[in-house]
């Protein structure tokens, strides 16, 4: 019903001051907004919206269902689908998982489904750079969503209930990207202020509307996005795109009512100095900030400085911008991005084309790209761009219309020497391990001598990686290539054996290794494998064929990255996939993945009144990969040396001579398992002794368990091995026997399946 003055619900807008990060303010304004539905996945540096979500609602402090997607692209589609009924949606995203999620984004947009995006800005790869730049937020301009910027972690709190409201909005019922700066803004604290009641922001974005299509109507069903040809595309695209500028009215109404409950003003355009400046910086988000100061300082040397901010890009603001503009002599437009090849990265272009249409201006328009990669931006930098905007001013011949500012030319004199010698095959192999194929049983034997001897064989990495104390990656992976002989090249998925490894200019890489991120580390060790061979082939290069491919994954890369292991089992290239479990995304901050057991507390499956860690079972990846019936599978651990050994060298003759293998190796996280470095060995035998981790193999089809702890009598219960861990201990607790007792039943189930199947070979 229509409201009025007398039936208009009374709420305080009482607000309270705190000290609070961009990404906590993220997380509150959605929490007290009390969205329907958040599909994630993580990435530095925007997981932490999710965390805060998360620990909110184990205290009970909203209702919002957190789906933990198997990557951005999955978490694109369950926001769409949960647009699609008309609930409020929310997400959060930073980097390669923004792009890896972009072709949902105009599906969302094209089909005029609202919801809210929070875009922590950061550097797309490669070469991997975690910290904040624009990069990525560039590619969404294109996707036509409206995009709100924000400087500062108030503003990432206002601007997130603004966007529900844009986007909402009847006129324009389009999905609101708020972009803010990774680090600089995402983790910085600043003073803030917040409502605290969360009615009051309910109260200003209003019930969610209704009279829209939506896909859960029984009484109105509707076909949502039905393919169209040029002319109906044609119309589609035309009103989206009327409805993008639509928004900029809608913004400045929303803006103006926020104002009178907030006290806070968002213009269209933030200005410091603007009322008679003569030169400009055009900066956005978190830089422009810095500048502000930089204008008082030339401001009383008589300088007429003045900075400009835009508060929304998307639909660009041309007329405000030809407004603020016009009596500057120079303005000089910083970006932490840039188009390659195109003078000048997108805004630039945006901006020339703005004042162009004044035929009465004058302002000449100077672009730098600058702070790539989180490269900071102190005041002494925005004295330097003012003072290329003044030597423009007085000269323009004297300064490029566009270049990098920061750059570093290279010197040959510093250049690093390697402090260790390149190893190849001769140094790997050892001669010590025998692989022979047993015609009558159709398996491998495998003869290997005494761990003393293997001692001498070099480690595959360098001393010098940064590692945490107790991490199990390394034992692990560098017990496995013990029974790896000769040449290998390796591939690492993003995550912690990566990153703490080759931090450039160092590697502790003795052998080649390539780097790809987590969706697509399968088929790119693939492609090398045959462009190996068929440059073999050709006569092109002239290496043994005992070259070994193994992809190395973890820190929950077999979630994102599955679909691309599946094809590449399916296709059954000559490699290995190796994937260390450490049951969650620790490179991020152990968040939760699906290799992490029930019950488990991670960043983003706390433990509290209202829930006790995940809330399902663990994914048995080795039976999956089993299911493509590639020639080996095997489970192993460092406690169980030989085995893993042997395990290594049939892995190595299988990926040489049939076909792909993969292999999972649990190892410990003492930071994240919060257990001691020194339980290590115990943990895992825990693990293997109790069942959760059993050690078999899958050789040509056929299941063998390879230790069995009830058959040497050494089982112990499940308990044994939580009790070890800090992430598991609230399992044990009495009000929990059911939750212990769920785990404890499927790995009994899990148990006696893989017994079955041992004991029944075509099983």
């Amino acid at each position: 019903m229509a409201m009025t003055e007398e039936n208009v619900p009374k709420v305080s807008n009482e607000q309270v001051e705190t000290f609070e990060s961009g990404n906590e303010m993220a997380a509150m304004a959605a929490a007290q907004i009390n969205y329907h539905i958040m599909g994630y996945f993580p990435i530095t540096p925007s997981t932490e919206v999710a965390q805060y979500l998360d620990m909110m609602a184990s205290k009970g402090m909203h209702d919002i269902k957190l789906i933990a997607a198997d990557g951005e692209h999955g978490s694109a589609g369950i926001c769409f689908g949960a647009a699609t009924t008309g609930s409020r949606v929310f997400n959060a995203t930073s980097a390669n998982g923004f792009l890896y999620m972009i072709e949902q984004l105009p599906v969302q947009s094209g089909l005029r489904f609202p919801m809210v995006l929070n875009l922590v800005t950061r550097a797309v790869s490669g070469p991997l750079d975690i910290r904040g730049d624009h990069s990525d937020l560039y590619y969404g301009l294109n996707t036509g969503w409206v995009i709100l910027t924000a400087r500062t972690p108030q503003a990432v709190y206002d601007m997130n209930i603004m966007a529900l409201k844009i986007a909402e909005h009847s006129e324009v019922r389009l999905p609101v990207i708020v972009a803010y700066d990774g680090f600089f803004t995402s983790h910085q604290k600043r003073k803030v202020n917040m409502f605290k009641e969360r009615e009051t922001v309910q109260s200003f974005v209003g019930e969610a509307p209704t009279g829209y299509p939506v896909s859960i109507d029984k009484d109105n069903p509707v076909t949502i996005g039905a393919h169209m040809d040029g002319n109906d595309l044609t119309n589609n695209h035309f009103q989206q795109s009327e409805a993008l500028y639509k928004a900029y009215d809608v913004y400045k109404d929303v803006a103006k009512e926020y104002e009178q409950i907030s006290g806070r003003n968002y213009d269209i355009l933030d200005t410091y100095g603007m009322e008679d400046a003569e030169v400009a910086l055009f900066l956005l988000n978190s830089a422009a900030e810095t500048a502000k100061d930089v204008v008082d300082k030339l401001r009383k040397k008589g300088v007429k400085a003045g900075v400009v901010s835009p508060n929304i890009i998307r639909p660009f603001p041309a007329d405000d911008i030809r407004e603020v503009f016009k009596s500057v002599n120079t303005v000089l437009i910083g970006e932490r991005a840039d188009s390659y090849g195109g003078n000048g990265a997108n805004l630039t272009h945006e901006l020339k084309s703005a004042l162009q249409e004044d035929l009465d201006n004058n302002t000449k328009v100077v672009s730098r790209v600058f702070g790539m990669g989180g490269k900071d931006f102190y005041s002494d930098d925005a004295e330097a761009f003012f003072q290329m905007a003044i030597d423009a001013t007085e000269d323009a011949s004297s300064v490029k219309n566009f270049d990098y500012y920061g750059q570093t030319p290279g010197n040959k004199d510093l250049a690093l020497q390697p402090v260790i010698e390149p190893m190849t095959g001769d140094n790997f192999n050892s001669g010590l391990i025998k692989v022979t194929e047993d015609e009558e049983t159709n398996k491998l034997k495998v003869r290997i001598p005494p761990l003393r001897q293997l001692t001498s064989e070099p480690k595959r990495f360098a001393s010098g990686h940064g590692a945490c104390p107790g991490c199990g990656i390394f034992p692990g992976l560098e017990l496995f290539f013990k029974g790896i002989e000769g040449d290998a090249v390796i591939l690492f998925h993003t995550g912690c054996g990566y990153v703490v490894t080759s931090a450039y200019p160092h590697s502790s890489h003795k052998q080649t290794m390539i780097h790809n991120l987590f969706q697509s580390g399968p088929a790119t060790l693939s492609g090398t494998v045959e462009a190996f061979f068929e440059k073999k082939e050709r006569g092109e290069i002239d290496i043994d064929d005992d070259f070994t491919f193994v992809m190395i994954t973890g820190d929950g890369g077999m979630d994102i990255g599955m679909g691309s292991a599946i094809g590449t089992a399916l296709r059954n290239h000559k490699m290995i996939i190796l994937e260390y479990d450490n049951e969650g995304y620790m490179n991020t901050g152990s968040q939760m993945s699906y290799s992490t057991p029930i019950g488990h507390m991670t960043s983003t499956t706390g433990v509290g009144k209202k829930q006790q860690g995940k809330a399902f079972h663990h994914k048995d990846t080795a039976q999956i990969m089993a299911s493509t019936n590639i020639p080996y599978v095997f489970t192993g651990t460092e406690a169980y040396p030989q085995d893993l050994i042997k395990k290594a060298a049939k892995a190595q003759w299988y990926a040489q001579n049939e076909g792909l293998v993969y292999g999972k190796i649990l190892i410990t996280c003492p930071l994240n398992w919060k257990s001691n470095d020194r339980d290590g060995e115990n943990i895992m035998k825990a693990a293997v002794e109790s069942c959760f981790f059993p050690l078999y193999e899958i050789e040509r089809g056929e299941t063998n368990i390879t230790y069995d702890p009830e058959a040497k009598k050494k089982r112990v219960e499940l308990s044994e091995w939580l009790g070890y861990m800090g992430k598991t201990k609230h399992i044990l607790k009495e009000e929990n026997k059911g939750l212990y007792d769920d785990f404890s039943d499927e790995v009994e189930r899990r148990w006696k399946k893989l017994k079955v199947k041992h004991e029944t070979p075509f099983i």
